[in-house]
Formats: structure tokens, C-alpha cells, sequence
């Protein structure tokens, strides 16, 4: 079911960052199939995030007529940088996922302009204020997008315990033996 919901996300974020440049210029800043490959790896799955990354990619490219498999190398490499990140780093907190997104986000800008200065395409825009608008514009939105996703994925979760910020896990046990004490 899981899947289906992170699908479902990602469909309508493709399409969202096809129609919304139409609607407002300012929204073009905000990449959201990036947010939503992010999130899919955030949640442990790093072949499914990895499929959606290049559908994602390559589906933003063919709307938007630019060069075709640049916006999927990108984000394919993204997804797998932040599954490596995730399989190694506990970042099931929401403060520890604003830097990711920001990363994620930074990194897929400049290997997107690195891929069209390799192969002789001129990007659209400046890249300076293009990179810093959409560094800020999808750190804040993706952070609003991760609560929402967050409470639409808690099924488990009993209503009105759930905490914005998760607890800390424990890193070690405590121990069975105790030295020392008579009884």
C-alpha cells in the first residue's frame, strides 16, 4: 500500500512541476518529484527510491523538452547518495531531514548544469540565483511536504500520540549482569 501512496505522490508531483511554471513564475523554483525521490529514500527503500528517481527524471525531461536524461541521472544519483546516507545515518528526525533535502537539492542542481556544460547545452537561467532560489524554495517546501507525507503514511500510529519530532533511539542495552550487587 505503501508504494502505491509514494507512486501515487510521485505522479502528481511530475505533473505538478509541469503545470505550475505556467501558473507562477516563483514556483518554478520548487522541484518536487526531487522532494518526493528524497522522501521515498528516506524511507529505506533504495531500489524502489532509485526507480522513482529515473521515472521522475525522465519524465520531467520529456515535458519539458530539455536535454533528455539529465534531470534522471541526477536525480537517480541523488536517490542513491541519500539511501547510502539513510542505511548508514539515523535520520528519522525532522531536523535531520531539512539538511538532506537541502543537500539533495544543491547536489542535483549542480550535476543537472554539470550534465548540460558536458555536453554542450546551454541550462535555462542564470545558475547562481537559479541554484539559490531552488535550494531555498524546496528546503521549505519539502519540509512542509514531509509533514504532510508524514501523517498520511502513519496508519499505525495512534491519534494524537504522534510527535513532530521522533525520540532518539537507544544505542546501547542495558546489562543483565549486574557485578556487584548481592541478592
Amino acid at each position: 500500500m505503501e508504494q502505491v501512496k509514494i507512486t501515487a505522490a510521485l505522479i502528481v508531483a511530475v505533473l505538478l512541476q509541469w503545470t505550475l511554471r505556467n501558473v507562477a513564475e516563483p514556483l518554478t523554483f520548487i522541484d518536487f518529484p526531487l522532494i518526493i525521490v528524497v522522501y521515498a529514500a528516506l524511507r529505506g527503500s533504495s531500489i524502489r527510491a532509485l526507480f522513482y528517481a529515473t521515472f521522475a527524471g525522465i519524465a520531467v525531461d520529456a515535458l519539458s523538452g530539455g536535454l533528455l536524461g539529465a534531470n534522471g541521472f541526477s536525480k537517480t544519483l541523488i536517490a542513491f547518495i541519500v539511501s547510502e546516507i539513510v542505511r548508514r545515518v539515523y535520520v528519522d528526525n525532522l531536523l535531520l531531514r531539512i539538511p538532506v533535502i537541502a543537500g539533495a537539492c544543491l547536489l542535483n542542481d549542480l550535476v543537472y548544469y554539470g550534465m548540460h556544460r558536458l555536453l554542450g547545452q546551454s541550462p535555462t537561467g542564470q545558475f547562481v540565483p537559479t541554484v539559490a532560489y531552488t535550494l531555498i524554495g524546496t528546503t521549505i517546501a519539502g519540509t512542509i511536504i514531509y509533514l504532510i507525507l508524514d501523517r498520511f503514511f502513519a496508519e499505525n500510529i495512534r491519534k494524537g500520540k504522534r510527535e513532530v519530532f521522533a525520540p532518539r533511539r537507544q544505542t546501547r542495552r542495558r546489562n543483565p549482569i549486574r557485578l556487584g550487587s548481592r541478592r
